[in-house]
């Protein structure tokens, strides 16, 4: 089978590698700089390349690029894609990606498939891609109704093989939902808590606190603007909820109020508690 991916980037440069070391399949990478390209060959991260980005002599078309860049460019190849191939995008908000490719999926005789997986790390670009990237990790995966599920089991033992323990099949609502609280409003906290007025005198004054609650904000500005836009209702709401929790507590400290602050606290510990339980189970 010919894999073809499409944007070198953290994400898209592991997916390359990964199906490289760990699959049988021939990799053909695409990257509109010529110079990532030429480093993903070097690295023997690919095969080889799709003239153009043209996905015509692909089976398997594995997106690692932005949202809107990702909606052109299956709009822009639409009549391009083998007819029976499969398109997998890897962005990181489901809905404003599935919502607008259906139908040209449809029309073309391609089949599209939402997937995000949870891995990375805090720094971005092909440099930092590694072909273990997602070992252990979970694949989220947004299908369409009706999606063959003869080609959903063949695309699992596909991803297994890249070293995803799971697949999570879910809607795109709700993947956006969650994404929200999970990754996107730890990404807004982190910048806004770094920005405080003593972090640059942080140094012998931490114990790993700081280094915890900053490490994320080590982003990719362009992309996460980006991702922040198109799942702009979740993650407003995720924040002004976290506001005023944040609230209670200056609340009670400010009022000198032990009993309030213990309990929220307690609440807090209790929270965390329950979490890591669900952790240890799976």
């Amino acid at each position: 089978m010919k894999v073809g991916v499409v944007g070198l980037g953290l994400i898209g440069g592991s997916m390359a590698k990964a199906v490289k070391k760990k699959t049988e399949h021939t990799v053909l990478g695409w990257d509109v700089s010529e110079t990532i390209r030429y480093s993903a060959l070097l690295m023997e991260a690919v095969h080889g390349f799709m003239e153009d980005g043209n996905p015509k002599d692909c089976d398997l078309i594995l997106l690692g690029l932005y949202p809107q860049l990702t909606i052109e460019y299956i709009k822009a190849h639409a009549k391009d894609f083998k007819k029976g191939a499969v398109v997998v995008d890897c962005a990181g908000v489901k809905r404003v990606v599935c919502e607008q490719v259906q139908a040209v999926a449809e029309e073309n005789g391609f089949t599209f498939v939402g997937a995000h997986p949870m891995a990375g790390v805090e720094r971005s670009g092909f440099t930092y891609s590694t072909a273990d990237m997602f070992n252990g990790a979970t694949l989220v995966v947004t299908p369409y109704k009706g999606t063959d599920l003869g080609l959903m089991n063949a695309l699992s033992m596909f991803f297994k093989k890249l070293g995803f323990a799971r697949l999570k099949f879910t809607t795109t609502e709700e993947h956006d939902a969650m994404i929200a609280y999970t990754s996107q409003l730890a990404h807004v906290v982190s910048s806004a808590y770094v920005k405080g007025a003593l972090s640059d005198n942080f140094k012998d004054f931490s114990g790993g606190s700081f280094q915890d609650m900053t490490r994320v904000a080590r982003l990719n500005e362009n992309m996460w603007t980006e991702l922040f836009l198109d799942n702009g209702d979740n993650l407003a709401n995720e924040i002004d909820s976290l506001i005023a929790r944040m609230q209670a507590y200056s609340t009670a400290i400010k009022a000198k109020d032990a009993d309030t602050l213990c309990e929220l606290l307690r609440e807090g510990r209790e929270k965390c508690i329950a979490i890591d339980e669900i952790k240890d189970f799976d």
